[in-house]
């Protein structure tokens, strides 16, 4: 369905003015580093939920479905992100304003609200601190710089970080909640030959 055409410029087109010129003022290593951070950053939550895998193995059955749940439910975010990226058709910031960005504007049709990025980092964040409370202290500012990132290199409004933030962790949290019901399958798991992977003997 042909979406509804948001025009983000109206809501904090002044504010991603501002940071596209600050960051077009800002030496090129730093904006360098920003930006190979916003595209490869994502890397850092599938490492952080390898790390709540392992620590979850002989931890107990809840924490390790939600181990395993993670990835599943950050990809599932993920999906339902694309198809409400494809209601709002909200024209990237960088074609509508025609500001000089960090990185190469979007191709057209690549919609901007919210952020894939940060609907990803948000529910991973979420997910990953909810299987173990101890990678918060990374997982969440990790999110956190993410979502910045996009808007620094142009690649979208504040408002569509923002959302995206709030959308995946909340979308992510509702759908743990859920996973948490298949902890009984890891019991069961434990007894075949993939037992290792769930109790670490």
């Amino acid at each position: 369905m042909t979406g509804l055409a948001f025009g983000g410029a109206s809501v904090d087109g002044g504010l991603y003015t501002w940071i596209t010129k600050l960051a077009r003022h800002t030496s090129h290593p730093l904006d360098t580093a920003i930006a190979v951070w916003s595209d490869y950053g994502l890397a850092l939550f599938a490492g952080l939920m390898l790390v709540a895998w392992w620590r979850a193995r002989g931890a107990g059955e809840a924490r390790m479905v939600r181990a395993l749940a993670t990835p599943l439910i950050v990809v599932v975010v993920y999906a339902v992100d694309v198809l409400v990226k494809s209601v709002f058709a909200e024209t990237r910031p960088c074609r509508t304003l025609h500001v000089v960005t960090v990185e190469a504007c979007p191709a057209a049709g690549d919609w901007s609200f919210p952020s894939n990025h940060a609907v990803i980092a948000g529910a991973a964040a979420v997910a990953i601190a909810l299987t173990d409370h101890r990678l918060t202290r990374i997982a969440a500012p990790a999110a956190v710089l993410m979502a910045v990132s996009r808007v620094w290199i142009g690649a979208h409004y504040p408002h569509d970080v923002a959302v995206g933030l709030a959308f995946g962790a909340l979308l992510a949290w509702l759908l743990m909640q859920l996973a948490d019901r298949a902890a009984p399958l890891v019991r069961r798991m434990a007894g075949t030959r993939f037992g290792g992977l769930v109790t670490g003997v």
